[in-house]
């Protein structure tokens, strides 16, 4: 029984488990990856200290400083189970190990919303990815399509305008991105623009061909040839551990309150995975120093 067992390897994460080290609290952290969405980001340069940082360096810096400290960690874990026990907590593997702690952190963030039309599952990897900065070069010269129209929409048409020969940014609504970010996209050349029209089913067989769209309007119909589809749609958390024992929000994130508390004594959560507002990695980062520090004190009291 250890006291504590921090689950995720995100921003939340690492940073819950540098606090916990430094507490020196009988901490495991288990993680199936590491830097979780923030590995996507192209360019950071918003997180205090670094005027521009690519995410993957930061997360790479985030797991250096957390390899620092005498700290029990298994990545390559992914937890698919999480009970409660009399005396506190027990996480399942899908390699089937267990273990079991006194108290719990869950920050294991979100994952890709997928768009669920014909063709979309059987190509993926196939033409169809929801990561602009991991895949765009591989379809550099080609049509490709950017599904969405929030600010990671138009980051993924900002970065494939300067390298595919066409763009095409088909979005449900209006572009809800930040107007800096629509500024820098909408006048490329390269770029077609569909508002109000939603992306029906994705043509190919060993790979993408073609989208299929409709315009919400006139119900009219389209087909453009494309060799990529970036879906950039937002996220869904993960939540699904917690989602047994304790309460989630209409969007599925975990309910807690300003001290990461949920509504399960020994229970914490951090990061985008909850009801925080503002999904960005220096909030993450500091509610992963709050989840631990109110676990610490919790882990005090008993």
């Amino acid at each position: 029984m250890r006291d504590l067992i921090i689950i995720g390897g995100g921003p939340a994460g690492m940073t819950a488990a540098v606090y916990a080290a430094r507490k020196r609290i009988d901490a495991l952290f288990l993680s199936k990856d590491i830097g979780g969405q923030a590995m996507w980001a192209a360019s950071v340069e918003n997180y205090m200290g670094y005027q521009y940082i690519e995410g993957f360096e930061l997360m790479q810096k985030f797991e250096e400083q957390v390899k620092q400290f005498p700290l029990e960690q298994k990545t390559g874990e992914e937890v698919v189970a999480l009970s409660r026990l009399d005396t506190g907590f027990e996480v399942k593997t899908a390699k089937g190990e267990s273990y079991k702690a006194k108290a719990v952190i869950v920050a294991t963030g979100k994952r890709p919303r997928p768009l669920n039309v014909p063709g979309e599952e059987h190509l993926i990897g196939r033409g169809v990815t929801y990561c602009a900065v991991c895949d765009g070069p591989l379809f550099t010269g080609q049509k490709v399509a950017v599904i969405g129209g929030g600010n990671s929409a138009l980051e993924a048409a900002y970065d494939m305008v300067k390298i595919a020969e066409h763009v095409y940014l088909v979005s449900l609504t209006t572009l809800t991105g930040s107007q800096i970010l629509i500024d820098r996209v909408v006048d490329s050349p390269n770029l077609t623009v569909f508002i109000e029209h939603e992306v029906i089913a994705i043509d190919g067989e060993s790979l993408v061909e073609a989208i299929v769209i409709r315009d919400l309007k006139s119900d009219e119909e389209k087909k453009l040839k494309v060799g990529g589809v970036f879906i950039e749609i937002g996220l869904l958390p993960n939540s699904e551990l917690t989602g047994r024992i304790t309460k989630l929000n209409d969007l599925g994130e975990v309910e807690v309150n300003c001290a990461n508390e949920t509504g399960v004594p020994g229970l914490f959560a951090a990061g985008d995975v909850t009801n925080v507002v503002e999904k960005q990695i220096v909030v993450a980062a500091g509610e992963g120093a709050k989840a631990t520090l109110q676990a610490h004190k919790y882990i005090q009291r008993l």
